[in-house]
This record gives C-alpha cells, structure tokens and sequence, in this order.
C-alpha cells in the first residue's frame, strides 16, 4: 500500500486562540510539505495534528501508513547507550539491528552508538533524533525544525536523508525558519 497523508479543513485552536483554519491538503508518495512562518502561528501544532497526537479544533486527517515525529523532544531513553535506544525503535517498528546500524551511519554517528544518549551534544541529540526516524522505517516523517543544531555537514547529511526517504516513496513534511536541501516541495505559509 503507498503511503499518504491528507487534511481537510483542519483548524487549530490554542490557549483560546485560532493559530490557523481551513488548511486542505494531500501528499502521496515521494512528496514534501515546507511549512513556513513566524514563531507562534501553529507550525509545530499543525505537526502534532498530523501525527495524530493534538485533537484539531476543526477538520480532519488521514494517513495511510505508519508516521513518525521529529521535534525537540528526543524520544531516546537517556540512561541507554544511543544503539540501544535506536533499537528499542526499531524494534517497535518490526526492524532489526541492520536498521540501527545503517540509521547510525546515515547521521554520522557509529562511532558513538555505546554512548548513553544523556551524553550526546545538542548536534549530537538532533542526529540521533533523526536517526531514530531512519531506524523506525515508517513511511511518513514530520519533521520540526530538523536543522536546528546541526553544522553545514550534518545538514547535508539531513539533505540526502530526506532525499532517500522520498526517493523510497516515503512523505516529509517540515516545519523550518531555515533552507534545508528539500528539494521541489509544495509550500503552506502560516501567518
């Protein structure tokens, strides 16, 4: 089945506030979403929607496929070295150590994997966030603010991640103030 994302009419409500309303939108196989804007306007909200983890105040979404959310929470065990913490991931997600290892050499971070993930640096953290994307294998990936952290080569890295993942008929979605190497993607601008 090929993966797919949806969303009709979608409004998000926050602290009595409307941050955005009547957002329509659908992406298939192999295509990206940048979502743009100030701070404060409903970009991560609108994430958090999409994933299935913030009720919308209107509309719906459907997803064809698994999804997984890259934001500022880590989601790794800090107390487990950065393999282990992968593998619980992918181990969620149906995947082997081949997932863990091949998730740890795309972000650059093999030779670190016995590190406990409470050791890692900010760039460090943000790479192993992404990694744990790659290991879990799910075909839709929502990613907030991915770039934040990372220096031009780990950029690049994310780059041609997110390329693969789309050239493997896999959706991106991405909430970011910075260009990243996203390739041709529809845009949405919150204001």
């Amino acid at each position: 089945m090929s993966p797919s994302l949806g969303w009709s009419g979608l409004g998000c409500l926050r602290g009595g506030r409307i941050l955005f309303e009547g957002l329509d939108g659908r992406l298939g196989p192999g295509e990206a979403l940048l979502v743009r804007g100030p701070n404060g306007v409903g970009k991560s909200s609108l994430l958090r929607i999409l994933a299935g983890l913030l009720r919308p105040a209107a509309g719906s979404v459907t997803r064809d496929g698994g999804v997984a959310l890259a934001d500022e929470r880590s989601a790794l065990d800090p107390r487990l070295p950065l393999a282990g913490a992968l593998g619980y991931w992918a181990h969620l997600d149906g995947r082997g150590a081949d997932a863990v290892a091949d998730a740890l050499a795309a972000m650059d971070l093999g030779h670190i994997g016995a590190v406990p993930v409470r050791m890692l640096s900010t760039g460090q953290r943000k790479r192993a966030t992404l990694a744990r994307l790659i290991a879990g294998g799910q075909p839709l990936w929502l990613l907030d603010e991915p770039g934040n952290g990372l220096d031009d080569a780990s950029l690049d890295r994310l780059a041609a991640v997110i390329e693969g993942h789309r050239a493997s008929g896999g959706i991106v979605v991405v909430a970011t103030h910075q260009p990243l190497g996203l390739g041709p993607a529809a845009e949405l601008v919150l204001a």
